[in-house]
């Protein structure tokens, strides 16, 4: 996965590449997924949710552009691979999923698999994740795990000055990978790869189907 999937497509940031290593995939994969957890493709949860492919995963941790000691907010914990490779990345970490079978799965797995020292790091929250969580804003990174129609608002007004925001912006069937950052002059973004993402089901996302 390290050397043809993520070195082989251009992740070259040696801390991303490090906690990719230091996560085990299977552990967040369902049992029978789990032939094909280090397959470059998203795979299967529950709720009609995905974990996202290992190189999508890299390359939005690669954008986000962490360093330890950061607060960061993730919208979208499914699985909560990608919140162990945040938390291995030494940052203090938001968590946000809409379902709670998710998050308390995901908050499960996180407990028996990342070191202790990460894990009291994790604040983990089951809410409408486009509405972000103000009482704990500004947040020094924000990454979004599900595509709204726009930009949600919220977060982007919990983003700090000199913060970024890696969100997958577009319809339902396509999106780009959009990046955000917040300067003392405002706000400026730019556009990555198409990408293909569950819905962002919420207030400031799409409506529940």
């Amino acid at each position: 996965m390290i050397d043809v999937h993520l070195k082989g497509r251009g992740i070259t940031d040696p801390a991303v590449l490090s906690a990719m290593a230091s996560v085990p995939r299977e552990a967040f994969v369902p049992e029978a997924s789990r032939s094909r957890a280090y397959d470059d493709c998203a795979l299967p949860l529950s709720h009609q949710q995905t974990i996202s492919q290992p190189y999508v995963v890299a390359l939005m941790t690669e954008r986000l552009a962490v360093r330890p000691g950061m607060t960061v907010l993730e919208v979208g914990m499914g699985s909560g691979y990608q919140s162990a490779v945040l938390l291995a990345m030494g940052v203090r970490l938001f968590a946000i999923d809409r379902l709670q079978s998710l998050t308390q799965r995901a908050v499960d797995t996180l407990r028996k698999i990342v070191p202790p020292e990460q894990f009291k790091r994790l604040h983990a929250v089951t809410s409408d994740g486009a509405r972000g969580l103000p009482e704990h804003a500004p947040f020094d990174r924000i990454l979004v795990a599900a595509s709204p129609p726009a930009l949600p608002q919220p977060l982007l007004d919990q983003l700090a000055v000199g913060g970024r925001l890696v969100i997958p912006v577009g319809d339902r069937a396509m999106q780009r990978l959009t990046i955000v950052t917040r300067t003392a002059a405002g706000l400026h973004t730019t556009t990555d790869i198409q990408c293909r993402f569950v819905p962002l089901v919420g207030e400031h996302g799409w409506p529940e189907r």
